[in-house]
């Protein structure tokens, strides 16, 4: 089996399982998105050093770089917070921060990355921070299939819905209350 192929077959399985997920997560990331998810998920496969990532001192190490170090280590931050967000949010637990810190954490990384890029890289890393939280979505579905374990307990998922909108998290915590969530705008009371 040639090295081309064995890579080719292995796209096309991240790819069918990335479009099983957007199916379980009842959402579409588009194509660039899509793409991007599979060839993360390719790269990272194979790398458990990543599990000892510091992530903000990577961030911070990043901002003081230049060139094409810069960029590197600014989209592996973001990368890396797309992974744990989505695939490993039990990380954020141990390390005692929320899920949502993570996904500050890699927009802030991926646009970083748009206002410092020539025109067509700035509109990939500016569709991946606003696209951020379906990607993770996306990703907490694939990790969710196939078990009867769920993925967030209902205080993570509560806490990833009300600080970033994740859908995902919201089903998560209606599955888990049996409640289906809303949200209270507790800003707009009248004074009688």
């Amino acid at each position: 089996m040639s090295t081309s192929l064995s890579a080719g077959s292995q796209t096309a399985q991240w790819h069918e399982l990335v479009i099983d997920a957007e199916t379980a997560a009842g959402t579409q990331l588009g194509e660039s998105l899509e793409s991007y998810l599979v060839f993360l998920l390719m790269r990272f496969t194979n790398r458990p050093d990543m599990a000892s990532s510091i992530l903000a001192l990577e961030f911070l190490h990043g901002a003081h770089q230049h060139g094409q170090a810069r960029q590197d280590i600014m989209r592996d931050v973001g990368d890396k917070c797309l992974l744990f967000s989505g695939l490993f949010p039990q990380r954020a637990q141990r390390r005692r921060v929320k899920i949502s810190y993570f996904v500050d954490l890699g927009r802030s990384a991926y646009q970083t990355l748009a206002s410092e890029q020539r025109a067509s890289l700035s509109e990939m890393f500016t569709q991946l921070a606003h696209g951020f939280v379906t990607m993770m979505d996306v990703l907490q579905a694939m990790r969710a299939m196939n078990t009867e374990m769920p993925l967030l307990d209902p205080i993570d998922a509560y806490e990833l819905w009300q600080d970033t909108g994740s859908q995902q998290a919201r089903k998560s915590l209606s599955q888990a209350t049996n409640i289906d969530p809303v949200v209270m705008d507790t800003t707009s009371h009248s004074k009688q």
